[in-house]
């Protein structure tokens, strides 16, 4: 470790929170992990750096906690999946986007070609399958009115204007063979309406949004506030759907580790190959991990790493019996004064 880091790690916690000691503590642990590979199935996705690692915090009432390249931008990637499911609910309700995509983890990978053989339909809506038909789900006029609610939908959640990174989304689009292959078996089982064309082109770019992991604390804080961004006080999506959200992301937002996920962490989650993780603790506070290393699942090494140990150190596990006591919420409070801190 450079004496440059070493000094800014010193001026950090001379001004810094408990909580955001522990940032840094855990940060320090997990940046020098190397295992893990960065995604190239998708070419642009190759250029990241191994060695970004940001985290943050954000609570309900609207303090931020970060730390590392918390700022980096990077792409969103499957993390815009359940709340792009959100708009198809609040476009549609339930009962009509159940008959499209399933709430079932399905145990395969996230670009699997297969279909439930009893319904015909997606199994979730985080594997690409049901990403694809929840995109087809989008109402607008025009391909340009449905990506502009796409881009206000997120822009609620960030607090701020959305970008696409035009890039990666023109990588993915002369790539995507496999999920034009994905949308056209959901066409011929009448999953999905079509064009195909406008509905994958709609899902590159909602997977291009650029974010960065203190975007994806605020959306989570987002989701654990209700409905209400804690920063701006703007509503991002209708609290009735809410557990809908939680509820797949809890399930199925890990790809094939969901699962172990769910045993070992236990708050809902969505990862993306991109490198970051968006964490909900329902009622507190959302967490935001950027690491592009990712393991054989396609999850972020160092972001899985840092909520295991988060979640266990604090009690968030939501089968937890100790999870009442309120050591983070002491943390929190003790933060609360300078909480602005950037990375």
């Amino acid at each position: 470790m450079s004496a440059d880091v070493d000094a800014l790690i010193n001026r950090m916690k001379s001004a810094s929170s408990p909580l955001r000691d522990i940032l840094i503590e855990l940060h320090e642990k997990h940046r020098n992990d190397t295992s893990g590979e960065v995604a190239t199935y998708i070419p642009e996705l190759a250029r990241a750096d191994p060695n970004w690692f940001g985290i943050c915090i954000a609570t309900i009432d609207g303090q931020i906690f970060e730390f590392g390249d918390s700022r980096q931008q990077f792409t969103i990637q499957s993390v815009s999946k359940p709340f792009m499911y959100g708009l198809a609910l609040e476009d549609h309700g339930p009962n009509y986007v159940l008959s499209k995509v399933g709430v079932e983890p399905s145990g395969d990978t996230f670009n699997a070609i297969v279909l439930d053989e009893k319904s015909n339909r997606p199994f979730n809506p985080m594997v690409n399958a049901g990403a694809i038909a929840t995109a087809d789900m989008i109402k607008g006029n025009s391909q340009i009115e449905r990506t502009r609610r796409m881009m206000e939908m997120f822009g609620r959640y960030f607090g701020r204007p959305v970008n696409i990174d035009t890039s990666v989304f023109m990588s993915e689009r002369s790539t995507g063979h496999r999920n034009r292959a994905i949308a056209y078996l959901m066409l011929n089982a009448g999953m999905i309406a079509g064009p195909v064309d406008e509905t994958l082109e709609l899902y590159f770019n909602q997977c291009s949004v650029l974010v960065a992991a203190r975007d994806l604390a605020v959306m989570g804080a987002t989701l654990a506030n209700k409905g209400l961004n804690p920063i701006t006080q703007e509503r991002a999506i209708d609290d009735k759907y809410i557990k809908y959200l939680m509820s797949i992301m809890y399930t199925c937002g890990m790809y094939d580790y969901a699962g172990e996920w769910a045993y070992r962490v236990g708050i809902p989650a969505k990862s993306g190959v991109g490198g970051g993780i968006c964490a909900v603790v329902p009622g507190r506070l959302g967490i935001g991990v950027y690491s592009p290393l990712l393991d054989a699942k396609g999850n972020s090494v160092r972001g899985v790493k840092f909520c295991n140990e988060f979640a266990e150190r604090f009690g968030l596990h939501v089968f937890d019996p100790h999870a009442g006591n309120d050591l983070l919420g002491e943390l929190m409070r003790g933060g609360r004064k300078g909480s602005k801190q950037a990375s």
